[in-house]
């Protein structure tokens, strides 16, 4: 592999290769080191018209040394001019290099699968780039959020005020437009964990709260969305257990007649009465019925609790407006029987 000196003047930059951002101060050391021990990692170049070259890696490395007037720069000449070939050993490149962005990997990833000129499947590119499939669409899935979420995020799985991770952002990445965003933004001021991120998630996810009341909870800080969060399963665990239904209990009578048959006594024939599971339900949630609310008394609540409290109210009016509309329904198939 032959290393030569091209003139600076006479290479121009990729505008399409994968990697755009460059971080100043990281450039600055670069232009140090190379200032000091010269560039020990020649870029790599191909020929284009008019006895030019373009970048095909190592796009850092030029601006350093434009910046510092080097009038040549130590150059590999490529002979590949398959442009997918070209575009795949850019990105192989710089996913080994520091600095290389989510979502510049995301756009490249993306670019693709859905440009025409490339039509590449995930199954390919993970085999050419040593990345598993999973890798390659979890990538993807950063963009479906919109710019103001893109900008915070950055690589690594460190949680930092005002940023995102990757994996901070999986758990929300299907949900609705109008929450995933502005969950995101909570998530990134709020420096929400991963396994917090999870169960505020759920919550978004559940069929039985409505669209207008998760709208709510976007007004909600990280803290208090996991407060609502931990008393919705609460209250979803009681109802689900005082929907489980009850074994009958024994008659006095059966119990005589069971005692009766053992002692070989005649046996009094009786009919059992098996009761029908929803009026087991029914008469269960009769005698489950706590007391009514006092609104005689005064009610005072913390202004730091009062959100919460209210947000638990509406959930439950909702809850119980459902289960109204349901017996109404089972009330209306009865009547017309």
């Amino acid at each position: 592999m032959d290393i030569i000196e091209i003139p600076t003047h006479l290479i121009d930059e990729d505008t399409d290769q994968p990697r755009y951002q460059f971080d100043e101060d990281s450039l600055i050391e670069l232009m140090k080191s190379i200032e000091e021990l010269g560039l020990l990692s020649p870029i790599k170049v191909r020929t284009t018209e008019q006895g030019r070259y373009k970048i095909i890696y190592g796009n850092r490395r030029y601006k350093a040394c434009k910046t510092l007037e080097r009038q040549t720069i130590p150059c590999i000449v490529s002979t590949v001019t398959n442009e997918l070939e070209i575009y795949l050993e850019q990105i192989a490149e710089n996913l080994t290099r520091e600095g290389f962005s989510p979502i510049e990997e995301a756009e490249a990833f993306n670019k693709l699968l859905n440009d025409p000129k490339f039509s590449s499947s995930t199954k390919y590119l993970s085999s050419k780039l040593g990345k598993p499939e999973t890798y390659i669409k979890n990538k993807c899935d950063l963009l479906k959020f919109g710019n103001s979420v893109r900008k915070l995020i950055v690589g690594g799985t460190e949680i930092k005020k005002d940023k995102l991770t990757e994996d901070q952002l999986l758990p929300i990445k299907d949900l609705a437009i109008e929450h995933r965003d502005p969950l995101a933004l909570i998530i990134a001021k709020d420096e929400l964990p991963v396994s917090d991120v999870k169960k505020i998630a759920r919550l978004f996810k559940d069929k039985d709260i409505s669209d207008s009341t998760k709208g709510k909870l976007l007004y909600k800080s990280g803290h208090e969305l996991l407060q609502t969060w931990s008393v919705f399963e609460q209250n979803k665990a009681e109802r689900a257990k005082s929907a489980e239904p009850k074994a009958p209990k024994k008659s006095k009578k059966a119990d005589a007649n069971n005692a009766a048959e053992k002692d070989g006594h005649n046996t009094v024939a009786s009919s059992t009465t098996t009761m029908n599971p929803i009026e087991a339900q029914l008469k269960q949630l009769i005698a489950a019925l706590p007391a009514r609310p006092s609104t005689s008394e005064a009610i005072n609540i913390q202004n730091s609790d009062k959100e919460s409290f209210l947000s638990g109210i509406d959930m439950l009016i909702e809850n119980l407006e459902t289960h109204l509309a349901d017996w109404r329904r089972i009330k209306q198939q009865v009547e017309s029987n």
